[in-house]
C-alpha cells in the first residue's frame, strides 16, 4: 500500500485544524458558564470528551484520505466532509462561545445530516471509509440529544 504523504499529512491537519477551532471556544468556558448550566442525568463526565473527539477526529482524517486518494474520488462526498467539519467547529462556536444551546441545535441537527449526506456518499467509493464514520455519526446523535435536554434544562 503506497501513502500519498502530502494528502495523509494534509488530512490530518485540516481535521484537526477544526478540532483545534472547536477546542479554541470551549476550553475557556468548561470550567465557568458550561459548569452552570443545568444537564442531564446521561451526561458525561467531562473527562470524556477528549479522548471520544481525539478518537473520532483520527478516524474522520483516516475516512477523507482513503476517499481523497482513491483514482475516482467522491466530489460530493468531498465537499460533504468540509462542510460537517466546518458545522463541526461551528456548533462548538456557537454552543460554547456563543453560549447557545438553541441555536447550537440547529448547527448540530444540520451537522448530523451533512455526516450523514457524507457516509452515503463515501460508501460509493469506500465502505470502509463510510464505516470509519459511523461512530461519528452515533457520537453526533448522542450528543444532539444531550445538546436538546441542555437547553430544555436551562
Amino acid at each position: 500500500m503506497n501513502i500519498n504523504l502530502p494528502k495523509f499529512v494534509c488530512s490530518f491537519v485540516l481535521v484537526f485544524l477544526a478540532a483545534s477551532v472547536g477546542s479554541w471556544a470551549t476550553f475557556p468556558t468548561i470550567d465557568t458558564w458550561y459548569a452552570t448550566l443545568q444537564k442531564p442525568l446521561f451526561n458525561p463526565p467531562n473527562f470524556i470528551f477528549w479522548p471520544v473527539w481525539t478518537i473520532l477526529y483520527i478516524l474522520m482524517a483516516i475516512a477523507f484520505y482513503s476517499v481523497w486518494t482513491k483514482k475516482k474520488p467522491t466530489k460530493k462526498g468531498i465537499k460533504y466532509f468540509l462542510a460537517q467539519l466546518g458545522l463541526n467547529s461551528l456548533w462548538s462556536i456557537v454552543f460554547f462561545g456563543l453560549h447557545s444551546p438553541l441555536l447550537a441545535f440547529v448547527v448540530i441537527v444540520t451537522l448530523w445530516i451533512f455526516i450523514f449526506l457524507t457516509i452515503v456518499e463515501f460508501k460509493k467509493v469506500d465502505k470502509l471509509a463510510a464505516n470509519l464514520l459511523v461512530p461519528y455519526l452515533l457520537w453526533v446523535s448522542f450528543a444532539s440529544i444531550l445538546n436538546l435536554s441542555i437547553f430544555l434544562l436551562n
